[in-house]
């Protein structure tokens, strides 16, 4: 990745921040930008937002970057305020998925955004790199777009769209864009950008690993392939030959290409005598003909040049269960080490089309993780976003930016496998870590550099915190292995769990001067923290800060099935181990357990007993998470189709998942998780009477919820207030002399109530 000659523009040097206007190129001394990045975040020079990473990665690598961000996509003039790049366009919506960032689980537009500054909501468009492709294309329609971020990567293929409720075409199609990038993508970016820059066209570029593009059936570039028709469910694996049972001993021997002894020798019959029919004149003779393509040892053809066929986008798009199948295809070819190519048809007769998608990209080293992060970002926004004071903490700053301000990424990947997350079809399962040394100089840059720092690290993590440098004993047994996961449904047994690498981080980090605390933000996985109590007792004594966050999602048995998570009992074990070690730190300490509801696979009756398990343990749950189904992810696949895709995919009803639509349903489940909100309280009695579970209602300790109701009017509220539509309140006259507050009741408005008060008194 670093090997390449660098680009003629190195000589003009590092920018301080890459430029978003003609100004700043002017004073750079830029005549034109060899590559635009336009992006649906606000433009952060950090390495934990991805324009920044893919235009410093490219600047080093000597090409002129500017960034167009969070444009105003009305029209194609803010897409032309840098000019016409000489190379191409790189086309991201940004650190998030454009429609997760705009709608609640419930479809209910935000008011906010965390990457926007002042949090303000409103400035990208739904399916953002769809649009900023077209206005790209629309301002300069000779220039290649090449498309990457997270909600490219996860709509590489024909897809489930949870807020159209139907399936849509893969977004290379959609968007008309030259290369769809996948998954971390500097070593495909700066491949590409120095292809480009010899003037190598953009659609002979197909060979790049991780990528996808369109290209004819009968295009000359696609022969050469070994093809696997996956088009088809409950079609039969291997096939022996049927047994012939009119074939003679002899003629089963002579098949074998050898002979029977017992007819060769002396009892051997005899010919017919002269005169005699033949007994082909007096029967006919059945003749089984064998498929020796089907039968003996299969032998498959190389793998780097095996292509499997998807069912199509017309065939997955009117059949769910093809779209499951399809969905467990991909996944299954996720590992970088076998995996092959795949191809799904989209349009039929003349206007067909084939997508094809190139296996995963080779994971980073070490010593290219080292690279990418040790860039030099300003680790700071633009100062086009600075308030008044010249600084970012006041009406303009970033939340996004602010949470990650005092944080260092140590790694990438995720091996969990959790089906509703999307992290591993992104990032994919083998883990990338940097160097002790590499994080060390970032918290020391950080300590240096950044202003308003306390001396407080507030994470030292990445997609979970503690898989830094974990991952399979063997590398020959890794680039064969096609499970989805590495901790489900147990830890492998050539996973190595040893996390004396992170404990040593850990304690070299909070030695350094200056460095008051380490904070661990990352989500923990607790089934693999189990498997080394001196990492929990290093976390625990030094690197909590009085709570927690964890995720066991569930307890019930079904839907964690579904999900790829642990049984509680593994919960249970760490909280042992959680509370012990806090108990000798002298510290008080707690577990903040997150849970999801609404999950394909969850019946009523587990999130009954997720909330007497909540109330048991004591837990009131303020904010919960309702299953969201995110492009791609396994568990949207069981949503859309109803197959548990875990497994091969058949269209028995034998395989059917309980999936939980419609409205007042998923109300329901999160309804459960909230038990304590008394106004879930009538859906709530409503559904344990419909259960027969009426015993649970009533005033004890025993029950869950009780019989009386309070003074609401029993409306169900997002925890998420702020983007959700208020509850109207009735309208009803307060008594005499009775003190009204936000907890009590509003006061009464004016001309109504207040009226009525005053003509009492």
């Amino acid at each position: 990745m670093t090997s390449y000659r660098p680009y003629w523009a190195k000589r003009l040097g590092t920018a301080p921040f890459l430029p978003m206007n003609r100004a700043e190129m002017d004073k750079l001394g830029w005549d034109a930008c060899d590559i635009i990045i336009v992006t649906g975040d606000a433009y952060v020079d950090h390495p934990s937002f991805g324009m920044a990473v893919i235009g410093r990665m490219l600047e080093s690598q000597g090409f002129r970057v500017g960034i167009i961000a969070q444009p105003d996509w009305q029209s194609a003039e803010p897409f032309k305020v840098l000019g016409k790049p000489n190379l191409f366009f790189g086309v991201t919506a940004g650190n998030m998925d454009s429609m997760i960032n705009r709608y609640t689980a419930d479809r209910k537009i935000r008011s906010d955004d965390a990457y926007t500054p002042g949090n303000v909501g409103g400035k990208r468009p739904d399916r953002a790199s769809l649009v900023y492709a077209q206005r790209c294309k629309e301002a300069w329609s000779d220039v290649p777009i090449i498309m990457g971020g997270i909600e490219a990567s996860l709509r590489r293929i024909a897809h489930y769209d949870y807020w159209q409720d139907k399936v849509r075409r893969s977004m290379v199609v959609d968007a008309k864009c030259d290369l769809l990038l996948y998954g971390n993508a500097e070593r495909a970016i700066v491949e590409i950008a120095h292809r480009l820059s010899r003037r190598e066209p953009v659609q002979n570029i197909t060979d790049v690993r991780g990528t996808a593009f369109v290209r004819r059936s009968d295009d000359p570039s696609a022969q050469g392939w070994f093809e696997i028709d996956s088009t088809q469910v409950d079609m039969p694996g291997r096939i022996d030959e049927h047994i012939n049972p009119y074939q003679t001993t002899a003629e089963q021997a002579a098949a074998q290409g050898s002979s029977c002894a017992k007819e060769e020798g002396p009892g051997a019959a005899t010919t017919p005598p002269t005169g005699a029919p033949s007994s082909d004149a007096l029967y006919k003779t059945i003749t089984f003909v064998p498929a020796p393509q089907l039968s003996g040892r299969i032998k498959l053809p190389p793998r780097d040049q095996t292509v499997i066929r998807l069912p199509s986008y017309e065939q997955v798009k009117s059949d769910p269960v093809l779209y499951a199948h399809a969905s467990r295809v991909l996944h299954l070819e996720t590992n970088p080490g076998n995996a092959r190519a795949l191809v799904q048809r989209h349009g039929e007769g003349a206007s067909a089309r084939d997508v094809w998608i190139t296996p995963p990209p080779i994971p980073l080293s070490t010593a290219e993780m080292d690279h990418v992060f040790d860039l030099p970002y300003a680790r700071a926004p633009h100062p086009a976003y600075a308030d008044e004071l010249g600084g970012h903490d006041g009406v303009t700053k970033i939340p996004a930016w602010e949470m990650i301000r005092f944080s260092v990424n140590i790694m990438r990947g995720c091996f969990g496998g959790c089906t509703f997350c999307s992290i591993t079809e992104h990032e994919g399962r083998i883990i990338q870590s940097r160097s002790e040394d590499s994080v060390i100089q970032e918290i020391e840059a950080i300590r240096d550099k950044v202003k308003g720092f306390t001396g407080v690290i507030s994470d030292l993590g990445g997609p979970t915190a503690n898989m830094y440098r974990i991952g399979c004993k063997s590398p020959a047994i890794e680039a064969a292995c096609r499970k989805p996961s590495c901790v489900w449904p147990d830890v492998c047994q050539n996973l190595n769990t040893d996390h004396g690498p992170l404990i040593k981080m850990y304690r070299r980090a909070r030695a350094l001067k200056g460095v008051k605390k380490i904070l661990i933000g990352s989500g923990l996985r607790y089934d693999l923290a189990i498997k080394s109590p001196e990492y929990i007792r290093e976390l625990v004594t030094h690197h909590v800060g009085g709570y927690l966050k964890i995720a066991p999602e569930h307890t019930e048995e079904g839907p964690l099935s579904k999900m790829m998570k642990p049984g509680i009992g593994t919960y249970d074990r760490f909280k042992q181990l959680f509370d012990k070690f806090s108990a000798e730190a002298g510290k008080q300490q707690f577990l903040v357990p997150y849970f999801i509801a609404a999950h394909p696979g969850t019946t009523d009756e587990d999130m009954m007993n997720l909330a007497l398990w909540l109330k048991k343990n004591g837990f009131r749950a303020d904010q919960v998470q309702t299953f969201y189904p995110s492009p791609m992810a396994t568990a949207t696949a069981m949503y859309h189709s109803g197959r548990n895709t875990l497994r091969k995919v058949t269209r028995s009803s034998a395989d059917a998942v309980d999936i939980v639509r419609g409205d007042k349903r998923r109300r329901l489940h999160k309804a459960f998780l909230r038990y304590h909100d008394a106004n879930n309280w009538p859906l709530l009695r409503e559904a344990l009477q419909a259960m027969g579970r009426a015993d649970l209602i009533g005033n004890g300790k025993q029950h869950l919820i009780p019989t009386w109701q309070p003074a609401t009017d029993g409306s169900y509220e997002s925890a998420r207030r702020k983007n959700s539509t208020p509850a109207p309140r009735p309208n009803s006259r307060p008594n005499p002399g009775r003190v009204l507050t936000q907890h009590t009741g509003l006061p009464p408005r004016a001309g109504t109530a207040t009226a009525t008060a005053k003509k009492r008194r």
